[in-house]
């Protein structure tokens, strides 16, 4: 057996392994058929191939017959692989090789086999049937060992064939583990004993031969990297146009350059648009990424390209920005961190019964007032630290602005990456402290009763965001002159759908996630296949469009095509109710809002999928809303509080709302500022919190009428002016709306206990800048009217859990001075209740 002397690196791109040897490393192996001497001969039809392509006992073009493509999947038993390979009757050797066949240009066959024994690669060439000019010729290999275009080992192997029969000649190479991965390049020479030259003998599309060493060509599914049960690392990643890819690999997470670089043969490892490839997991390699060759106008083969299926996300490139190049991420060479789920319980809380609060991670306990260690605030573990105060207000579900990987120059709603959370948010701003701590968070809250929504933007990408550089033309939109944004990903591509999918599907399954709100999701539905969208993987989550684009920084008003299925964010409930209260809208849109939003969530679905909001993260806050009142500010944050909590729908309270957080009135979501939790101590903070947390109560406790899947019953609701007139629907002056809810006496009957009967509610909204004297209708038989709630009351008076008993006045009916610009509520109660 030759012994070659270990190689030298040469030129820019020196490499620097080490002298550690490689530890066993099992390839699975793959033989010829009977039909592959006739199979390969029509590989290379119309297609010229580069020097060192080879074909891997495959046949990889997607317009190749059925019986090739079924031939290149193949993966044959360890008997097969003895009726093929008589080189051992070991089995352990025999699932360590890869076997190659090719036909050379004079007729003859070539079969290499690649196998591991100990710590060194055996490879051995057998020639059969090839037809020399002479008899006492004799045929030699000549060549070296390459891994990329810049990284070639320089080193020529030039060793004789010996004959094994009188059709077959043969050679044994063996190398080092630590000269490899890497590809054997070689041609063979046939020469006569009187002269040392002679003719080149290369395969039948005039190229050489070419093997990987320490190399599997590795498997198309599952995109990303994933780990073999022999420990060997498998990379997938998709890529139509490109005509070439480099798998570079790092060995310090402090290079700048890859210490190792891999060209991927597209007859090796590529099925369809899918280039893969596999190396042993032994290597001391931390962080890895691609470089696509191609079309100068779309790839840049310089730059060095997250996969966008990495579960793992190392720190940016050193000096990247610096050298011209856009900050880029590298995946991380390990395994998600194994997280112990024992025990946890997804809530499962019905869609109406839903009380949502909206947050930003870093926002929510970063600011010193959070009291929280250094190393927590800010982070989803510092989320797990304020679970009581979610549970004081009576939270039952926590909406997460964007967590995915995100530009730290545009902030969280242009994300980088789909499949990890942002390494801010991790104890120690690393990807793996990240990944543990939110998961930790999640089983908290679920542990609490709170479920964990996500908002989600899939319409586009920051500027060098994962998918970018790797195939443009298929992920983005192209030539298309109306989308005013740049990096507008084509998200009814069938790739890019399946991409979105996947994503979704990780944060359910490894994260627990319950549910998510899409930004911009109208640009979700774009084409013709937009029906076919999220189906079936959020069966079981709870799905929320929101039509804000955050490139216009405005919610847009779009009639969504929701399939019974799609919840969404309500605008026009922002927009209504805010007019209303300003004493600028109409009578109707205000009582459209408050049964459900009918115009908008009457077409099959009902109030429950309507998430209601009157502040959000971009926009003023709710203490900033107000201060055009002046005196009357306090009283206006009641009004919306209470209209919020008392309409048909999913209220969503924003962070800080409850403690009168403000932007110091910028309406820019990157200028908010960290929550101050003194606040919450201040008597504006008490009183609203109180409040709120009242409100939910009585949300829950009067779930009858305003936690309702279904829109109410017309016999259920009556309509009222100030003096028991009808309402001024037409009279745009006209700044008075009272509305009774009657119970259900079905459902009121349901206990046996007269204390327990739930009575009517009645409710006022005064928005004029006058008071009102209103007549109460009549209590149902044996019940008298309690007030709940009048916003223009003093605290602590202005809400009571028991309520206050309301005295009959003239025949049996109750006057109440109602102030400007306040609303009240009152419920029938029995007496001893």
């Amino acid at each position: 057996m030759a012994t070659l002397s270990p190689f030298h690196t040469i030129g820019s791109h020196c490499l620097n392994l080490g002298a550690n040897e490689l530890s066993k490393w099992a390839i699975t192996s793959c033989v010829c058929k009977s039909k592959v001497g006739q199979s390969l001969q029509r590989i290379d039809v119309g297609r010229k191939l580069l020097p060192g392509e080879v074909v891997h006992n495959v046949a990889q073009s997607p317009r190749w017959s059925l019986d090739l493509r079924c031939f290149a999947a193949a993966r044959v038993s360890v008997e097969q692989t003895e009726e093929s390979v008589t080189k051992t009757s070991q089995v352990d050797e025999l699932q360590k090789q890869s076997t190659y066949l090719f036909r050379t240009e004079t007729g003859g066959q070539v079969k290499v086999f690649v196998c591991k024994r100990s710590v060194k690669y055996v490879v051995d060439i057998e020639v059969s049937s090839l037809q020399l000019s002479s008899d006492d010729s004799q045929l030699k290999l000549s060549g070296g060992l390459y891994r990329s275009n810049h990284d070639i080992i320089n080193q020529i192997i030039e060793t004789p064939f010996i004959a094994r029969s009188s059709s077959e000649l043969a050679l044994d190479l063996e190398f080092e583990a630590k000269e490899v991965p890497c590809y054997l390049s070689f041609l063979l020479k046939a020469s006569s004993g009187a002269s040392s030259s002679g003719s080149e003998i290369r395969s039948h599309r005039k190229s050489s031969f070419c093997v990987p060493i320490g190399l599997d060509q590795g498997y198309p599914a599952p995109l990303g990297l994933s780990f073999s049960t022999d420990g060997s690392m498998n990379f997938a990643v998709y890529s139509r146009n490109a005509e070439s890819l480099v798998l570079c690999l790092y060995d310090d997470n402090a290079s700048e350059k890859p210490a190792l670089e891999l060209d991927l043969d597209p007859y090796v490892n590529r099925t369809g648009n899918i280039w893969h490839a596999s190396i042993e997991g032994a290597w001391t390699f931390v962080s890895y990424g691609y470089r696509c060759k191609g079309n100068r106008d779309t790839f840049h083969a310089e730059h060095v390209l997250l996969d966008p299926y990495a579960k793992i996300i190392g720190s940016s490139i050193p000096n990247h920005h610096e050298s011209g190049l856009l900050p880029k991420h590298l995946g991380r060479l390990c395994k998600e961190p194994a997280f112990d789920w024992s025990g946890d319980l997804s809530p499962n809380i019905p869609l109406e019964q839903l009380l949502v609060y909206r947050l930003n991670v870093m926002q929510f306990t970063k600011d010193k007032s959070s009291k929280l260690p250094a190393d927590v605030a800010g982070t989803f573990s510092g989320v797990t630290e304020k679970v009581q105060h979610l549970k004081d207000l009576g939270i039952n579900a926590v909406l997460l602005q964007p967590i995915l990987t995100f530009s730290e120059q545009k902030g969280p709603y242009f994300p980088c990456h789909f499949f990890s959370p942002e390494n801010l948010y991790g104890p120690s701003n690393g990807s793996v402290s990240a990944i543990n701590s939110m998961k930790g968070m999640v089983k908290n809250l679920h542990a609490n009763g709170i479920e964990v929504f996500l908002e989600v933007v899939f319409t586009h990408t920051a500027e060098g965001g994962a998918l970018q550089g790797l195939d443009d033309l298929s992920y983005y939109h192209n030539s298309v002159e109306d989308l005013e944004a740049r990096n507008a990903l084509n998200c009814n591509y069938p790739v890019v759908q399946q991409f979105i999918l996947d994503s979704l599907r990780h944060w359910v399954t490894e994260f627990h996630i319950d549910g998510f709100c899409f930004i911009n999701a109208s640009c979700l539905l774009r084409g013709v296949r937009g029906e076919r969208f999220f189906e079936p993987v959020l069966s079981m989550t709870k799905i929320i469009a929101d039509c804000w684009d955050p490139y216009d920084k405005m919610p847009k008003e779009i009639r969504f095509p929701h399939w019974k299925k799609w919840a969404e964010m309500n605008t026009k409930f922002c927009s209504d109710i805010r007019n209303f209260l300003r004493g600028q809208g109409a009578l109707s849109s205000l009582a459209t809002r408050l049964c459900g939003s009918g115009d908008i969530f009457s077409d099959g679905r009902g109030p429950a999928f309507s998430f209601n909001f009157i502040a959000r993260n971009f926009g003023l806050p709710l203490v900033d809303l107000v201060s055009y009142s002046n005196v009357e500010r306090l009283k206006q944050i009641r009004n919306f509080l209470f209209v919020l909590y008392i309409s048909l729908g999913i209220p969503v309270l924003n962070m800080g709302d409850e403690c009168g957080h403000s932007s110091s009135g910028s309406p820019s979501c990157g200028s908010r500022k960290h929550l101050d939790w003194n606040t919450m101590t201040t008597g504006f903070g008490i009183q609203t919190t109180k409040f709120i947390s009242f409100l939910i109560s009585l949300r829950k406790s009067r779930s009858d009428l305003l936690q309702k899947r279904n829109f109410l019953k017309e016999e259920n609701i009556e309509w009222h002016g100030s003096n028991r007139s009808p309402p001024g629907w037409e009279d745009p002056s006209c700044k008075f709306l009272a509305m009774r809810l009657k119970a259900d006496k079905a459902e009121g009957q349901l206990s046996s206990e007269a204390s327990q009967l739930k009575g009517d509610l009645f409710i006022a909204f005064n928005a004029a800048d006058r008071a009102e004297t209103i007549i109460l209708p009549p209590p149902p038989e044996g019940m008298a009217w309690r007030q709940l709630v009048d916003t223009a009351l003093p605290y602590p008076g202005f809400f009571s859990t028991d309520g206050k008993p309301i005295c009959e006045q003239m025949m049996g009916l109750v006057a109440y001075k109602m102030k400007s610009r306040s609303c009240i509520l009152f419920e029938a109660c029995t007496d001893g209740s």
